[in-house]
């Protein structure tokens, strides 16, 4: 960064640390703990939508790389795509296997930036459940390496639980690299795992 960057105020953008998703089995380890929340098993890394050949052979990259997994059973990665526009690639486990999970959305994560799709790739998250039928997603962005909780109302509707989602907040601090910025807290509406 230069000295003109500095006198401007930009900064120079966080490369992206994949590694950060490992973090997630302690802090659902904290958020069961501290809240009653637990993992769905629901997973999915979202991007923007890619066309064409090249992003085909890295979906069946992902598609052989997790269907090597003997413990799994039914479908490893499922596309889908939103009403926003957005794609998701969803992997689904039993929800006490969290580190599989995580392994998943970091393989999926991995292949599309090895093949040239790091800069389509928009965030990550991991669905849990409380009590009363709760929900709530850790999200991880994949430009900022940071996560925040994401939790829509119950009863549909595009409403949020902001008090929940900054209770969360605090409670996983110590755990997970939050984002400190809440206007990076974007909605997911519609996203699977939720």
């Amino acid at each position: 960064m230069g000295l003109l960057d500095i006198l401007l105020g930009r900064t120079k953008p966080v490369a992206p640390d994949l590694d950060q998703l490992f973090a997630l089995p302690s802090a659902a380890i904290t958020l069961q703990v501290a809240m009653g929340f637990t993992p769905t098993g629901e997973g999915a890394v979202c991007f923007a939508t890619v066309e064409g050949a090249a992003f085909e052979q890295a979906h069946r990259e992902v598609q052989e790389l997790l269907d090597a997994d003997a413990e799994r059973s039914g479908p490893p990665v499922e596309l889908r795509r939103d009403d926003y526009g957005y794609s998701w690639l969803v992997s689904r486990r039993s929800p006490d296997q969290l580190p599989q999970l995580v392994n998943d959305l970091h393989a999926v994560n991995s292949t599309l930036e090895t093949n040239g799709f790091g800069p389509q790739l928009l965030c990550s998250l991991a669905g849990f459940t409380g009590d009363s039928g709760r929900r709530l997603a850790l999200v991880y962005l994949y430009k900022r390496g940071t996560f925040y909780p994401f939790a829509p109302l119950p009863g549909g509707g595009e409403r949020r639980d902001n008090a929940l989602e900054l209770q969360v907040k605090s409670v996983l601090a110590g755990d997970l690299r939050i984002e400190q910025d809440l206007s990076r807290w974007f909605p997911v509406w519609g996203a699977p795992g939720l």
